[in-house]
């Protein structure tokens, strides 16, 4: 995937992957994105989950184009995107960790160690300079865990945005549909923390971006707006359209019976309506119906 001139991917797709994190269903697999800045010093931006350990570093060696790395900048530290930190900076030793402090902290408990002698850490604000190109670290704690930072590259207006953004699904099957996986993946990952979303919405907001490149999915760089007014609505748990959500569950079939008596005559007077049985439909797909539509109706009982 072409990002630009000096930008450049080296993230790897997993196609066998069946649940992310264990209970989301991903029939499209899922990408483990990863890039390297080329300047005067060369910065790789995050690793991948271990399985791609050997892909990924290839993928680097690559990028590199027999240069050395000066930096290997950490936006978070969930496994998928950390996993292979420490054979990094073997292969490279040379390179210097840029991050938070609350991922140092936890490099210790992942690695045995926190690279004291090998680290720079980084807060909200902070420069790192790699030549005509200079990333500006956001705090993003919570967004969607404590440690996060994203990162700003101003000379190509570049939002490097950690898990925010993000969406199920390999890079190199149909990403035509972005809100639908993206909803889902918001939902599942990062929903119950919107407050903190809408905070670095507000910090973004101040930014001039043109291209977002997240930890997962597709690089965006057409219509953003499209998707930061989506996530505005998203973490401010408003509804994205007209209609109504019925979720039920039934024990003996009654409260299904009634729950679909409701969709019809909902149906008959103009509504959209979408149902689902809780005790079947997967998880984040109820979740994504709920906050697509305005209202709400539970039609729950462990009797009927």
């Amino acid at each position: 995937m072409f990002i630009s001139k000096d930008i450049i991917y080296v993230g790897v797709n997993d196609k066998k992957i069946d649940l992310f994190e264990g209970q989301f269903k991903v029939p499209n697999g899922m990408s483990y994105n990863s890039y390297v800045i080329s300047d005067e010093k060369i910065a790789v931006l995050d690793t991948v989950d271990a399985h791609f350990e050997k892909e990924w570093l290839e993928n680097v060696s690559a990028a590199l184009c027999g240069r050395a790395p000066a930096y290997l900048v950490v936006h978070h530290m969930e496994p998928d995107h950390s996993a292979c930190i420490k054979s990094f900076l073997e292969t490279y030793p040379s390179a210097v960790v840029v991050s938070s402090a609350k991922a140092f902290l936890m490099m210790q408990s992942y690695f045995g160690e926190a690279f004291e002698n090998r680290r720079i850490v980084v807060k909200d604000g902070d420069e790192l300079p790699l030549g005509k190109h200079t990333l500006t670290f956001i705090g993003a704690a919570m967004v969607h865990w404590p440690e996060v930072i994203m990162s700003y590259e101003k000379s190509e207006n570049t939002l490097f945005s950690a898990d925010a953004f993000g969406k199920f699904g390999a890079l190199d099957v149909d990403d035509s549909d972005w809100a639908c996986e993206a909803r889902r993946y918001y939902f599942g990952i990062v929903g119950k923390f919107g407050a903190a979303a809408q905070n670095v919405l507000k910090k973004a907001a101040a930014l001039d971006v043109k291209r977002i490149c997240p930890l997962h999915g597709p690089v965006l760089s057409s219509n953003l707006s499209y998707y930061l007014d989506l996530y505005k609505t998203w973490s401010s748990y408003e509804a994205e359209s007209e209609g109504v959500f019925i979720a039920y569950t039934s024990v003996y079939g009654h409260t299904k019976e009634a729950a679909e008596l409701l969709k019809t005559e909902l149906e008959k007077n103009g509504q959209k309506v979408v149902i689902s049985d809780l005790a079947r439909c997967d998880m984040s797909e109820a979740v994504e119906d709920a906050f697509s539509y305005d209202r709400l109706v539970l039609a729950t009982t462990t009797y009927n």
